[in-house]
């Protein structure tokens, strides 16, 4: 079988196809052909060595994916050779198809396309898993987002919307702006042209917002923070400017906040059925019409490096998706 492989660190042109062993299921795993699995920007840093998880060489990009089951091993219940499946792996998903654990895995509607069903799990499940389990956002409440425009960007605007709160989108050009209002977004802050903080303030009249989703990091993380309301949320999400920001804590103390890290990767293996209950949500909202996940771009196999390129260029809206 065809897998995308990266066998020494480096930009996304090291990457090679090659052919591989087919995967055998042992106990409690299940075999699954992909047919989609989608790109984060973690990819690119995965394949360079600069992410905190790094797998053995050789390994596959992609942490999340769409496909059918082929096969299962002992002791699985829950799924059965021909079952339309989704799923999260922390990386190895480029290749044509994967074994997984059982609990890696949750149940495809038939009336939800591959294609989308591998971009929900890591941007949409995180985003859900930090509004409800770490904000408790309530309908009502006003929630910034910086990057609002990326793949994380887009379901936390998008998510926040159908939760009733008031979504102020920052990013850093017209462009990307325009596309987090047609996402849901009620405002828009251009960081690049305009001050976060003053300008966050200024949108709530003074007051501040309730969350702040943070993917970024760098220098535009304390901006924020200082323009959070009392008792307000700080959620951490990463750092795809690069920079790990040192935050005074005194701010937290005057504004009676709470900074609040969102390791959804994590959370998922502490609290599997939490998760389980919500990527239902999210499919329930794919399948009503209520959630409409934007994808930049469908590429085959053959072409992930370019895929990588363009999400490491910044250059993308929405998610990115390999079809096999």
């Amino acid at each position: 079988m065809k897998a995308c492989l990266c066998t020494s660190y480096g930009p996304p042109s090291d990457l090679v196809i090659q052919d591989i062993a087919e995967p055998v299921a042992g106990p409690g795993e299940v075999v699954v052909e992909v047919k989609a699995c989608a790109l984060n920007f973690f990819d690119t840093l995965i394949i360079r060595g600069k992410y905190q998880y790094k797998p053995e060489m050789p390994f596959s990009p992609s942490a999340e994916f769409a496909g059918i089951v082929e096969g299962v091993g002992d002791g699985v219940e829950g799924f059965a050779a021909g079952d339309r499946v989704m799923g999260y792996m922390r990386c190895g998903a480029a290749r044509e198809k994967v074994v997984v654990r059982e609990i890696d895995l949750v149940p495809l509607p038939e009336d939800v396309a591959f294609e989308t069903a591998a971009g929900l799990s890591v941007t949409y499940g995180t985003t859900l898993h930090a509004y409800r389990d770490r904000a408790g956002l309530r309908a009502g409440e006003t929630v910034a987002v910086l990057g609002a425009s990326g793949g994380v960007g887009q379901a936390a605007v998008e998510i926040a919307a159908l939760m009733g709160a008031r979504v102020i989108a920052c990013a850093s050009s017209e462009e990307k702006l325009a596309f987090a209002r047609s996402l849901g977004a009620e405002l828009t802050v251009d960081y690049s042209q305009e001050p976060l903080k003053e300008r966050l303030k200024e949108l709530t009249q003074g007051r501040g917002v309730d969350v702040v989703y943070d993917p970024v990091g760098g220098e535009l993380s304390e901006q924020a923070l200082r323009a959070t309301a009392w008792e307000g949320r700080f959620l951490v999400i990463g750092f795809a400017a690069g920079d790990i920001p040192k935050i005074p804590l005194n701010l937290v103390m005057l504004k009676g906040c709470d900074i609040r890290g969102v390791f959804w990767g994590a959370a998922l293996e502490r609290d599997p059925e939490g998760h389980r209950a919500n990527m239902a949500e999210l499919l329930d909202w794919v399948r009503s019409g209520k959630l409409k996940p934007h994808i930049h771009a469908v590429y085959p196999l053959e072409e992930i490096a370019t895929a990588l390129e363009e999400i490491a260029a910044r250059r993308v809206q929405g998610k990115v998706i390999v079809r096999l």
